[in-house]
């Protein structure tokens, strides 16, 4: 059944307002009230978690596998080269500008719109949506605080601007902080331990190393060092160095894994920051995968991290608009994006079955 014209149009006006409504990482309650608000003009009864937005379909049963729609309202801080408004929305040549259209603005109202159409019909699944916080900081009230308070999952449905192509896998982040230990010295007499001598032999083993198992989609699992420390003066042998390794990793390894393989090559001491962000992958013979290939859907790997990472279930990133124009000035999502987005979830969730 087509969607109803009245349902994208509202979509769309939902999007201004959230739009012309500060929504930074950890300062969502406004955006919040605005969402919870909306789906009690429809009637129905959202729960809230902080400031996640929470709504089940009619014809709930335990009996049923859960379908979660998910996509966050938060966003970053405008970039320093706007020449627009980040807070005004406006309408112009087809776009809609204003900070937060893209990532994640248009996915989400594509979603709660595709939700509203589905609402009471007696789905083979239940299905259930949440508008989430603390995306963009990965932070501990956002999805990481409803999940555990929200029925098994099944499949998750996460919208994030990927074209509408289907992310069948995503690399997950580990950050980890490394120190080399030395000994302080004259650096005129031949004293002391370079510290920064161990860093740098740590530091040569990184760039070189290639992990085994290679990703089809994902490709390799990769270290970059980004930052580095060490030294007090000129003269003085720095008997510490401190840097910082970024690693991106496929779905072939966990951040654990990785981080054991990393220490069992060095001598520096390292210490990640978190082993939570991991790599997320889901089968190609999915029936979801099946049915968007079916459609002509493309799919690949997604390089960018997302609410994924914090989901123990498997999940798919799908969504509106173009992954390169987040966190950009003068982000903008082209409208017939966001329809044409909610036409396809339709169709994707229309006749599925787990």
């Amino acid at each position: 059944m087509p969607i109803n014209t009245r349902i994208k149009e509202e979509a769309i006006d939902l999007l201004t307002k959230l739009i012309s409504t500060p929504s930074l990482s950890r300062q969502e309650q406004a955006t919040g009230d605005l969402i919870e608000l909306f789906f009690r003009k429809h009637g129905l009864t959202p729960k809230r978690i902080g400031n996640n937005i929470i709504v089940q379909s009619k014809y709930w049963s335990s009996g049923k596998p859960t379908v979660l729609l998910n996509s966050h309202h938060d966003t970053v801080k405008p970039a320093s080269g706007y020449t627009k408004d980040p807070f005004h929305p406006e309408i112009s040549g087809g776009k809609l500008f204003g900070l937060g259209s893209n990532d994640a603005g248009g996915s989400l109202v594509a979603l709660i719109a595709t939700f509203l159409h589905l609402y009471e019909q007696d789905l083979p699944y239940n299905l259930l949506l949440v508008a989430s916080a603390e995306e963009e900081i990965s932070g501990p009230n956002g999805i990481a605080a409803v999940r555990d308070q929200i029925a098994p999952i099944a499949l998750g449905i996460i919208g994030e601007p990927t074209q509408m192509r289907m992310a069948i896998a995503e690399k997950g982040l580990m950050v980890v902080d490394g120190e080399a230990k030395g000994e302080s010295g004259h650096a005129a007499r031949s004293e002391g331990v370079n510290a920064l001598y161990i860093a740098l032999k740590d530091i040569d083993w990184l760039k070189s190393y290639e992990f085994e198992k290679a990703s089809q989609v994902l490709g390799k699992t990769k270290m970059t060092v980004t930052q580095i420390a060490a030294g007090t003066q000129h003269n003085v042998v720095p008997d510490t160095c401190s840097f910082v390794i970024d690693i991106r990793t496929n779905e072939e390894y966990s951040n654990e894994e990785v981080f054991n393989i990393i220490q069992e090559h060095t001598e520096s001491t390292l210490t990640a920051r978190s082993f939570r962000l991991n790599s997320s992958k889901i089968a190609l013979s999915h029936p979801f995968v099946l049915k968007g290939k079916a459609m002509g859907l493309a799919h690949y790997g997604s390089p960018t991290l997302s609410d994924q990472a914090l989901l123990p279930f498997t999940t798919i990133k799908i969504g509106c608009g173009k992954s390169a124009r987040s966190h950009t000035a003068n982000e903008f999502i082209y409208l017939k994006e966001i329809e044409e987005g909610i036409d396809i979830y339709l169709k994707l969730l229309t006749g599925f079955c787990l």
